[in-house]
């Protein structure tokens, strides 16, 4: 999956603050994502994390759904 840093996911479980968008800060055999809402950073193991995407918005994407 290619997924690269300042992507946003959507992802199929919510954060505990209740969002489900995350910025990519950091890809590699982990991924470092911060959420919307709340702004807490989370380190996901690459594989766990891939499986749980449900949509990617590129940078130029993010423009055009706001």
């Amino acid at each position: 999956m290619d997924i690269r840093v300042n992507d946003e996911l959507l992802m199929k479980k919510p954060h505990p603050c209740g969002e489900n968008r995350f910025l990519v800060l950091r890809v590699g055999m982990d991924f470092k994502i911060r959420c919307l809402k709340c702004g807490r950073e989370v380190m996901v193991p690459r594989k766990k994390a891939e499986r749980h995407i449900r949509k990617v918005f590129r940078e130029h994407e993010k423009a055009d759904v706001q």
